[in-house]
């Protein structure tokens, strides 16, 4: 079975691509808008100080293009979900790509599920253009790339002995690395937060990178140190 007839038979494609850079003044925060508020801050940051700093940096360079964005952070396999006006919506564990890695194979999103090797399984990261748009038995999923088959949906149940949805519920994220590449979530997560927010414009997913230097995926965002690097795991 292939990828795409898996969760696609696609009724929207997405195209556009992403939204262009913000420019120079942006970038430094000249627009004047505010950080994320101390309280949403403090609610973040035990959960993902990248998250949260990757957060502000969106937020100050209005780089979300007014529309809502989410921010995901494969460390801690967990999704920050932001309205266009980057008020916090709401946080959320999530399933990854079973194998470590930034990037997906060039043309995976054609291949066979069984023709995918154990290392081809990862969630990429970087900025997306996504859209919410039609899949396999009437479902509508979150596409954040269509062209490698990768989207954010409802976690997957079918298979038994994968045990997802025992893995959502976790207490660590040690064990949530299972997918060939989607972004998993909880099925009321998805219905009450992603699909309202994304189905008239879409908006942007940010996927952090867990090998690759942080500023080769996001050239214009400067992560700051601390004791937790976001480069090594």
């Amino acid at each position: 079975m292939r990828i795409h007839a898996w969760i696609a038979f696609a009724a929207l494609t997405i195209g556009g691509g992403a939204l262009p850079p913000a420019s120079a003044d942006a970038q430094a925060g000249a627009a004047g808008r505010p950080a994320l508020a101390d309280e949403v801050a403090e609610a973040l940051q035990p959960s993902s100080e990248a998250a949260l700093q990757m957060s502000e940096w969106v937020i100050a360079s209005q780089n979300n293009g007014g529309l809502p964005f989410i921010v995901i952070d494969k460390f801690a396999a967990a999704v920050f979900v932001f309205d266009p006006d980057g008020e916090f919506v709401g946080e959320t564990p999530a399933l990854l790509g079973m194998a470590l890695g930034d990037e997906s194979t060039p043309g995976i999103g054609e291949r066979e599920l069984s023709e995918m090797g154990p290392a081809e399984k990862t969630t990429p990261a970087g900025r997306f253009a996504a859209r919410i748009g039609g899949a396999r038995g009437g479902h509508r999923v979150l596409w954040v790339d269509y062209s490698l088959s990768v989207a954010l949906h409802p976690v997957v149940t079918r298979n038994r002995r994968e045990r997802r949805a025992q893995r959502l519920r976790s207490r660590t994220p040690d064990d949530n690395r299972i997918t060939f590449g989607c972004i998993n979530v909880p099925a009321p997560f998805y219905a009450d937060l992603i699909r309202p927010l994304f189905r008239e414009a879409g908006g942007i997913v940010y996927i952090l990178p867990e090998i690759t230097p942080v500023e080769e995926v996001f050239p214009n965002f400067q992560f700051r140190s601390t004791s937790r690097a976001m480069t090594s795991r």
